[in-house]
């Protein structure tokens, strides 16, 4: 899918977290080391607890600077350099350091740095830590029912910026913000600055420029209120209570299960427990129970249990429980076999079971259901939800049942389910959005909306992300375009469009809803527009596109080791999952981007296989792209676990044999995916510098084997497909795809076939200058003139002709895209892609929805 337009010298130094004063030992430390004019700190937490957020100064001889960071950015005013970390080391475990990706820079001249701090306490440990009181407060007031906070920094430093989360009690809502613009999650509101009360000086307020509001109750107080996440009135955050009433309801001889009440939070919600088994941590979980395994049989333990804060501030223990473990030889005889499996319920990534209960002497501890022979979940009820499945895929459940002295029965009678596809009964209609059709293309979300496309899509793929060429890393954030030279080795990197993204206010003109944006907003742009459509489509799902032709030029870097597939996916979560965008222009920021994209689109072209001039390529890629997926498909479950929510994971896949099989183990990345998009188009053209296929015109996207094409391999959707399908891919998790656009010859000679197949002498001009051979379809229908349009019945192929010597170009029209419907139903498909949707003017989704029917 193409984007036309890239000696050792050591000391150490002590890091402090800002919090009330602690013991150093509580304290980050960091270590600097120096080899040649690279600088490094290692930074650990020697503590028992996460610890989020941290920022290393430090003071640089005169005339030395630091530069070229990498996993931190890095700032330098005068001798004083500032480095933070990117997100992926902004938290550190109990225990943990940030290596193997340590902040690096370069020094000018091999130097020492002096004065280190870390969130301003001294960097050898020594002194107290700052006190929480010395920074930025927030005091509420309200009269009647206009509310105001007024912002103070009571810091000796400039604060650079600001915001205020707090909660209303139930039924009360916040509205006209002043100074400020306000949004709302649940009964939760965001205050955020304008942008000339954004920055707060030492020692001053928002006065008088604070921002106001309405509340619908009047004299209405938060009930909670933070600051740049700590208390509003500068107060120390409280931990969590310790939680009570720690049980045991169920024991076996290697197992122990606990249950406790939930913890009252403390100054922040709760997100898990953690188990004790004595001193050592036994499991994290997120609820109030938790099954410790590995134990000795007839054996004493005893057990606490400690409460978790958003921060990582953990509760005082539990009062704690002594528990122990059944003596096998007590009991030698196993349940009965469970009996009745069922399946109650399914859905794309999930199963539900249930089943008759087992007898046993001594009582039934609890069931192993098995997935395809191997344990997926153990429950204590008769029931269970298998997920983490994958869609259109047929599973073999059976369940065993486990007594209190570990006797383990036979698998009951298994069942095979199959899971929904991710449409249900329907028909899936994918279309790509270009980041960067807001430009020349004058094609906005908008226009998805007024075409009456949006509502008859049901995924959009926005292209493309990047990846980081330095940190390997997705990347965002920035605003460089690519070079004009397809041929440009070095075209994609480091490009990127946070403008187009989320940083460019639309007018109400340009806007979804009709609302124009007033250039303070945290999120602008598509993304905001998006946002507006899924809001106004709720069915609509949206995914970002990683890679695409310009883009994959490191795809096989990121795939090469466990240790970059885990950072480079926890990265591209963090960004457009978790919504952490990068700050751009006033925008961004944590969180702000929450909720706009629902998973994953992987468009490396291509794993193990020519792409993009200067793209790397390695014989290890058709596993790594494995290796890689499934290492997608784990993180998104694993964040299912907290949201509830499951994220889709597709790819835009080849139609060329010879880079399926060099790059793709279709049955193997089958068990992660959720769609296959397979390229139905771009079997033949010309490209802007006469690359490609210059010299001869072919069709671009033929259903059929056309039985006059001259070429050794002939290209069609039919062919494509087959591999799949080979592969023993359901059918249901695969769709084809549709060029909205042309591909067009110049000086193209009849040959008795009007332009098929003969002679050309370079691209046609496109719409663009920088696009030679390529128009959108409305735009070819508009612009090139006399050019009669052509059906081929055989091949199923629609093409147009200008005369002798003149253009031939080839498309999908409303013909093509009905007989393509035809069959992809008939070969129970599960719907069709598109490339892309600045093209229709509406009639071509319209024909593609209508013929795809129910």
């Amino acid at each position: 899918m193409r984007r036309m337009i890239g000696i050792l010298l050591t000391f150490v130094v002590v890091a402090a977290l800002a919090v009330a004063p602690a013991r150093a030992a509580d304290r980050l430390t960091a270590t600097f080391s120096l080899s040649g004019t690279t600088g490094k700190y290692v930074v650990t937490n020697p503590g028992s607890s996460s610890i989020s957020g941290w920022t290393l100064t430090f003071e640089l001889p005169a005339g030395v600077t630091a530069s070229s960071p990498q996993n931190a950015t890095l700032s330098q005013d005068g001798t004083k350099v500032t480095l933070r970390p990117l997100f992926y080391i902004d938290t550190l475990r109990g225990g943990a350091t940030t290596d193997p990706y340590s902040p690096t820079f370069t020094l000018s001249s091999a130097a020492q740095p002096a004065n280190c701090k870390l969130n301003g306490a001294n960097c050898d440990g020594s002194g107290e830590a700052p006190p929480t009181a010395d920074g930025v407060t927030a005091a509420y007031s309200v009269e009647g029912s206009r509310a105001k906070f007024i912002v103070a920094n009571n810091s000796s430093a400039t604060i650079q910026s600001w915001s205020i989360v707090f909660t209303l009690p139930a039924g009360v809502t916040a509205s006209n913000a002043d100074n400020g613009s306000l949004t709302q999650t649940g009964n939760t509101w965001t205050l955020s600055p304008a942008h000339y009360n954004s920055t707060v000086g030492a020692g001053r307020t928002t006065e008088p420029y604070s921002p106001t509001f309405t509340v619908s109750r009047s004299g209405a107080q938060p009930a909670t209120c933070r600051v740049n996440d700590v208390n509003c009135d500068g107060s120390a955050d409280a931990p969590p209570a310790a939680p009570g009433n720690l049980t045991s309801p169920v024991k076996t001889t290697k197992t122990v299960t606990l249950d406790w009440d939930e913890a009252k939070a403390g100054s922040l919600p709760i997100t898990a427990y953690e188990v004790y088994n004595g001193d050592t941590l036994a499991t994290t979980v997120p609820d109030t129970a938790a099954t410790v395994t590995g134990l000795t049989p007839n054996t004493e333990y005893t057990f606490t249990v400690k409460a978790r804060d958003r921060k990582g501030t953990l509760s005082p223990a539990s009062s704690p429980l002594t528990v122990k473990t059944n003596n096998p030889a007590d009991d030698t005889v196993a349940p009965s076999v469970p009996t009745g499996l069922r399946s109650t319920g399914k859905d794309s990534g999930s199963v539900k079971l249930a089943w008759n209960a087992s007898t046993d002497n001594s009582g039934v501890a609890n069931y192993d259901v098995l997935v395809n022979g191997k344990v997926a979940t153990t429950v204590t009820e008769t029931s269970a939800n298998v997920a983490g499945l994958s869609p259109s895929t047929k599973y073999s459940f059976s369940v065993k049942a486990r007594d209190k002295y570990d006797n383990v029965s036979e698998a009951g009678s298994a069942i095979e389910v199959q899971t929904a596809d991710v449409v249900g009964d329907g028909y899936a209609k994918v279309g790509y959005f270009v980041q960067w059709g807001i430009y020349g293309r004058q094609y906005f979300v908008k226009n998805l909306d007024t075409t009456g496309n949006a509502r008859r899509l049901t995924h959009i793929n926005y292209a493309f992300g990047n990846i980081d060429p330095r940190n390997l890393t997705c990347l965002h954030g920035v605003t460089k375009g690519t070079s004009q030279n397809p041929q440009d080795p070095n075209q994609g990197d480091g490009a990127g469009d946070a403008e187009a993204d989320y940083g460019r206010p639309f007018s109400a003109g340009q806007s979804v809803d009709g609302v124009g944006d007033t250039g303070w907003e945290k999120l602008r742009g598509n993304y905001n527009q998006l946002k507006k459509l899924k809001a106004k489509y709720p069915h609509l799902k949206v995914l970002i596109s990683l890679g695409g032709w310009t883009y994959s030029k490191y795809f096989s870097d990121v795939a090469k080791t466990d240790a970059s597939r885990k950072k480079f996916v926890q990265s591209c979560l963090d960004i457009y999952i978790k919504g952490n965008l990068p700050v751009y222009n006033g925008a961004g920021g944590p969180g702000t981007g929450a909720g706009i994209f629902d998973g994953i689109d992987l468009d490396w072209e291509w794993p193990g296989a020519e792409g993009h001039p200067g793209n790397h390529v390695s014989p290890d890629d058709k596993r790594n792209n494995t290796l890689l997926i499934e290492e997608f498909r784990r993180q998104l479950d694993e964040m299912t676990k907290s949201t509830g929510q499951r994220y889709l994971l597709t790819a835009f896949t080849p139609a060329d044999p010879a880079k399926i099989e060099a790059g793709w183990e279709l049955a193997e990345v089958a068990k992660s995916m959720d769609m296959f998009n397979i390229q139905g188009y771009d079997f033949h053209g010309a490209g802007s510098d006469d690359s490609w296929e210059p010299k001869r015109t072919g069709h671009q996207g033929n259903l059929y084997t056309d039985k006059d094409d001259p070429y050794s391999f002939h290209f069609s959707v039919e062919n494509a497909v087959q591999p799949y399908l080979d592969a023993g891919i359901n059918p249901r998790k695969l769709t084809i795809g549709l060029a909205y656009y042309g591909r067009g010859w110049k000086e193209v000679k009849d040959g008795g076939k009007g332009g098929e197949w003969q002679d050309a002498n370079g691209a046609a001009p496109g719409q663009f200058a920088e696009e030679a051979g390529t128009r959108g379809y409305s735009n070819l229908l508009a612009s090139v003139p006399n050019c009669r349009i052509v059906h081929d019945e055989q091949a199923v192929a629609t093409s147009c002709y200008t005369g002798e010597n003149g253009q031939w170009w080839t498309f999908d029209d409303s013909w093509s895209i009905q007989k393509k419907v035809d069959w992809l139903k008939k070969k129970n498909m599960l719907g069709a892609m598109i490339w892309e949707m600045s093209g229709d003017p509406g009639v071509l989704t319209r024909t593609l929805d209508e013929s795809l029917g129910k």
